[in-house]
């Protein structure tokens, strides 16, 4: 059964990326993920300046007067959520967890597809295949979307990439436009990352926290890992402690953007707290520098 807080936090969110998809990008979406070709929509009076290439002699001869044809681009594009909801993602020190901004970025690429006319599909992760819901069109099924994003009971803390990208490789048989949600927070995932975008368009969107980039010197720290339950106390008061931490996270931060460097795997960058509009736009924008290439 929906609960009020739940269909209010759909409704909030609904409002905000709906907005956002309007007011900004909407049309870089159209522009950088093109449908599959274009087919043809009708025929009329030819207009100086218009190609003569395109003018249907069939008509111009029974008519007299000559025409043209007009097409128009056939999209209905597939996009795919690949939403990572394991336990790492019930943190945050903003205003939100990481799993809640996870959702929010989902509901503005499928806002944005739908709009465009393009059917939306969802898989959710953990170290499991979570949940799978079809691609289809509509506002309902992209509300539906946002709904199993909020409210979904996962079945397990942990993080497995690999499957998930396996998993979906078994269900989508045509080429598909996956948008990959994670903090991307485990290993061994780079392979399955490549054949993953050999066969369809695969852009990560890579959320993180700022303490999981450096931690300020508040004394002795008790951390517990979200998926394992391993904990460990960490003195932040000393400073080659606080510098081995962010070079830590520094080395991982990079490795990953070096695998999808290697993949041609496409990398939003999000930092929970920030504004997520500015790493979309410059995606779009890139993506729109490399199509004129």
């Amino acid at each position: 059964m929906l609960t009020k807080e739940l269909l209010s936090k759909v409704r909030k969110i609904e409002i905000r990326t709906r907005r956002i998809v309007d007011e900004l990008t909407g049309g870089a979406y159209h522009s950088v993920f093109k449908g599959k070709g274009m087919e043809f929509d009708e025929v009329r009076e030819y207009i100086p300046g218009d190609d003569v290439r395109s003018i249907d002699w069939n008509v111009t001869a029974r008519t007299g007067q000559p025409h043209v044809k007009k097409f128009v681009e056939e999209r209905e594009l597939i996009v795919f959520l690949v939403v990572d909801i394991s336990g790492s993602g019930d943190f945050g020190s903003a205003q939100q967890q990481k799993n809640e901004l996870a959702a929010e970025l989902a509901a503005v690429v499928a806002f944005n597809a739908i709009r465009n006319n393009d059917q939306v599909g969802l898989l959710l992760f953990s170290s499991r295949d979570e949940l799978h819901l079809p691609p289809r069109k509509g506002r309902g099924h992209v509300l539906r979307l946002v709904r199993e994003l909020l409210a979904h009971e996962r079945q397990d803390k942990g993080t497995d990439i690999g499957m998930a990208l396996e998993t979906f490789m078994k269900v989508s048989n045509r080429k598909t436009v996956m948008f990959l949600i994670s903090d991307f927070i485990d290993q061994g995932f780079q392979r399955a990352l490549t054949i993953a975008n050999k066969k369809h368009d695969l852009i990560a969107i890579r959320i993180t926290d700022p303490r999981e980039r450096a931690i300020p010197a508040i004394g002795y720290l008790s951390v517990e890992d979200a998926e394992s339950g391993e904990s460990l106390t960490f003195p932040t008061h000393v400073a080659r402690s606080r510098r081995l931490f962010a070079a830590g996270s520094q080395e991982a931060h990079d490795a990953f953007l070096d695998d999808c460097r290697r993949a041609g795997v496409d990398l939003i960058d999000i930092r929970n707290g920030e504004d997520y509009i500015k790493p979309f736009m410059q995606f779009f924008r890139t993506r729109e520098k490399r199509k004129r290439r």
